[in-house]
Formats: C-alpha cells, structure tokens, sequence
C-alpha cells in the first residue's frame, strides 16, 4: 500500500534514465523480445526474413470512409532506427525480468548477443516514400535481413508509421475538403500526449500548412500560427475593461498580424464592429489587418455576414479563420451553405469562400471517427540456401490472409494518366515485359481484370532502397517536398476515388503468379 498520495505519485513517476529507457530499443512489447530469444535458442536468429508492413482497410469514419490514405512517418523511424540500441541498463533491466516461477526470461548468453546485435546495423529497409497516395494490402515498408533484427524493429515501426499515415491521411481529407484553402493545425491541446509532435508532422505533410505548436514548428523550419484566446478579453473585461480595450491591446502589441476573436460576447453586435473600428485605426498607422477568427455559432451564416461587413467598411482582403472541431465533413456543409446563402445578402460565395482560413484541431490531430489505422506487420519469406521460401498467415476472415512471398509493387497508369491500380508482384516479375496485365482480387477467387498494353500508360516502382545494412542510402525529403508529392499523387486519382463521400474503390491486386503461389499454399495448409 501507499502512505500517502505523494508517496504514490512519487513511485508512478519516472525519472530522466528510467524515461530513456522507456523511449529506447525497449519502446517494444514483449513479445518481440521473447520471440528474438527463441529465434537465438533455435540457431535462427540470423536467417534471412522479410517482414511487410501494410494496412487492411482505409480509415473509416463510421458515417463516411476514406477512399485513399497519404504515407507518412518514415523519417522519424529512421531515425529512430540509427540510434536504437540496448544500453547496459535495458540489459539490466532484463536480467531482472522473471517467469510466474521466479526463473529468469532471459538469459545471460542473449542478453550478450543484444549487447552486441540488438540493433538494426543488418537490416535492409525499402518503403513507399512519405507523402505519397498508398492502398490497402500493398506493403508501405518491406525489411528485410536477419530474422532477430526484424523481429525487435515491428512495435517502434507500426507506432511510428500507422499515427502519422492516420493523421496525414485525415489532413488530406480536410484540406481537399476545404478545397485547399490555408489550413492550420490546432490540435496540441487535445492531442495525446507527445503523439501532438508526430501528429502535427504528419498534418503538416497531409494538408495543413501550418501548426500552432511552437516546438515542432521550429524543429521542422516552419513559423508558428496562432490567434489569441478568449481569456484575453474575460480577463480585460474583469478588471473593468471592455473587449474593444482588449483588441486595441493586442493590435498595439502585433499590429503586423493583428487577427482578433470576435466571437466572445456577441459576434455581428459586438465582436465585429469593435474589430473593424481598431482594424480603421491600424489602417491609418499604416498597417494591415490579418482578419478575424470565428470559433462557435453558425460558422456558414456568420462568415457570410462577416465578409459583408468587412467588405462595406473596406477590408475586403482580411482572412475570416474558422475554427471549433472543424473535419472535413463540417467543410463540406458549410462551403454548401455559403454557396446557398451568400447571394442572399448580397455577397459572392466565392468571395467568402476564397478568405476561408482553417483551424483544425480535435477531430484532425485524433483521427475522429477512425481512431487506428490497421496496419501490419507480417512474416512474408525467409531465405534458405540463397532461395526465397513464402511465409504465410492463414485467417478464416480472407482479409486477413497475407500475401506471401519476396515481393516487390508497381502502381498503373491508364491512357489518361491516371493512376488505374496497384499491383503486388514477386520480386523477379517484370511488367514492363507483359503485352497486357493480369489483376486478381487479393481475397476475392472471382474478382479480377485484365489491361491490355495499349490502354498503359506507365508502370512505376513504388519502393525506394532507404537503408542498407542499417544504413541510409535515401536522401529524405523535406516536408514541402512531400507535400508536392501528395498534391500530385491526388491529381492523379480518379474523381470518384478522391470523393469525401462514398468514394469509388481503387483497384490493390496480385500479378497472376503470386495469385497462384498463394492459392497453392493456401491448399497444402489445407491438407
């Protein structure tokens, strides 16, 4: 028992090695190390294996599904990859590790061989690379090298890419839904924990231009955004002020970006008007108003009447920013409002609709609605005697059958250039020598197509080598770099494809000798 509440808090706590050792190589679950030691106890720790990591299904959003994800978060696993090792205090650690018998797990000729190889020095990498548009089945990541290496490297890996391909895939949504317009991730506040960093990343890469959290902003050389908050006003108007003392305050202190909350007593009848009259002042100091900020009530109804009366009074540049759980499902009803409502009063839709500013936080840096993405991790192949020999998970669910086999993936673009479908091959098919392409449902015996050679336009690999034996032979990109690559990967999808709502499904399919290889296993592990 505890003697007291700081006596608890104290042994919850953990101190700056303990927390060292919990964001280190033992950021992993058990299971990874348990299995790393049978594979030393068997001699097979060293045996060649390839891993794929994938994704089943596109984030679902219950009333709404995705019908394309955005890849992210390579990077940072990497990097983490470079500097993973075990250190004499997660060997320590181990050593005192015990089975419901009190015997130790591990043992001490293992722990020797981690001290030595417990780390990922021998491992090839070759993935997708981030920003791009990705499909289920088809393997964002495939590792490959010695069987104990890969085993320990499947937690830190799905941690890393699942969140950031969620979040980026959710940002990519909003933005299009926003029909790009400016875009700025909110979300530190509501975010889990440390996941607000990797998240804002990953928004950064799918849609958002800009994040409101200083740190990461710095890290990945963006400048912060932000407005002001409702406290500024409460706290003027408590000390006997008034809110238009308090936006008067903040445009002295920024009058380069003076962007006020308008929003706080009474939005048309107070918020506004008080904004337009210190907006008329900085004007004649010789400065430039950013716009206002909307953060509850009808955001479709209050942007028109917003753009009007900044219009009237001359300010007909100044961004109206929207915010309060905005996703893209709220987008798309409130652009459809201000298209209805606009003409009513006066006002061009696309003139409201172009100064939109997005701040999106809650539902984005969460995922809303489509909390994990299902993502993989699954033994393909092990190689023996210089051959590949298929690995292969059998499941009741077809879903959830794996694709076996040393593998390699193209994607297909039709006589429009537009991207038609992926295609999951073995690693010595060559489908630029086909006269026409054969596709197979990965699950479904009768669902398949054929293209002939004519109606394609290009195959292009998928994959890029990022490293070789644990070191990197892939220059990264920047984020901007992967936001161009997203922006150009979505052109080329089909329209239905890219629909918020309901989207037409994208053909993910297996050449015809890795269709009949894992319908061969399938049968002999039927036997």
């Amino acid at each position: 028992m505890y003697d007291s509440v700081g006596d608890f808090m104290r042994r919850c706590s953990i101190n700056r090695k303990e927390k060292a050792t919990a964001e280190g190589i033992l950021f992993t679950d058990q299971y990874q190390l348990t299995m790393a030691q049978l594979y030393y106890r068997q001699g097979i720790y060293d045996t060649t294996a390839q891993f794929d990591h994938f994704f089943r299904s596109y984030p679902n959003y219950g009333d709404h599904q995705a019908g394309y994800a955005i890849n992210a978060g390579l990077q940072w696993l990497v990097d983490w990859m470079q500097e993973a090792h075990f250190r004499d205090q997660d060997l320590d650690y181990m050593r005192g590790m015990t089975s419901r018998n009190g015997n130790r797990i591990f043992e001490e000729d293992f722990l020797a061989w981690l001290k030595d190889n417990g780390n990922f020095s021998a491992l090839n990498l070759y993935a997708i690379p981030e920003g791009r548009v990705v499909h289920p089945s088809v393997p964002l990541t495939m590792v490959v090298g010695p069987l104990g290496q890969g085993q320990l490297l499947e937690t830190q890996l799905l941690n890393q890419l699942n969140y950031q391909t969620l979040i980026a895939t959710k940002a990519a949504r909003i933005h299009q839904a926003g029909r790009g317009g400016l875009m700025m991730e909110f979300g530190a506040r509501r975010a889990h924990g440390s996941a607000a960093l990797a998240g804002a990343r990953a928004a950064l890469i799918g849609g958002a231009d800009f994040t409101s959290n200083a740190g990461i902003s710095h890290a990945l050389g963006f400048p912060p955004k932000g407005t002001h908050a409702h406290s500024m006003i409460q706290v003027f108007m408590a000390l006997g002020g008034t809110e238009i003392d308090a936006f008067r305050a903040y445009a002295d202190t920024y009058p380069d970006d003076c962007l006020l909350l308008v929003d706080t007593i009474d939005t048309l009848h107070s918020g506004m008007p008080n904004a337009i009259i210190v907006f008329e002042e900085l004007r004649k100091k010789g400065y430039d108003p950013v716009g206002i900020r909307l953060d509850s009530g009808d955001l479709a109804h209050l942007s028109v009447q917003a753009a009007k009366m900044l219009n009237d009074a001359g300010f007909d540049k100044a961004s109206i920013v929207l915010s309060n759980n905005l996703d893209e499902l709220i987008l798309l009803q409130i652009i459809t409002q201000i298209q209805e409502e606009a003409p009513h009063y006066g006002v061009e839709p696309d003139d409201v609709i172009g100064r939109l500013v997005y701040g999106v936080g809650t539902r984005l840096i969460t995922s809303a609605g489509s909390s994990a993405l299902d993502g993989v991790y699954k033994l393909v192949a092990v190689q023996k005697n210089s051959e590949w020999l298929p690995a292969m998970k059998i499941s009741e669910n077809p879903e959830k059958v794996s694709n076996p086999g040393h593998k390699k993936a193209w994607r297909i673009y039709d006589k429009r250039n537009r991207a038609t479908a992926d295609l999951i091959g073995l690693a010595d098919e060559n489908p630029d020598s086909w006269d026409g392409v054969y596709l197979h449902h990965p699950a479904k015996v009768r669902t398949y197509r054929s293209i002939d050679k004519d109606d394609v336009s290009r195959i292009e690999p998928l994959h890029v080598e990022v490293m070789r034996d644990g070191k990197l032979v892939y220059e990264m990109p920047t984020i901007q770099e992967m936001r161009e690559v997203r922006k150009k990967d979505i052109a080329l999808l089909d329209l239905g494809v890219r629909r918020i709502m309901n989207p037409h499904i994208y053909h993910v399919s297996l050449t015809e000798k890795l269709w009949d290889m894992k319908q061969d296993i399938i049968q002999s592990m039927r036997v």
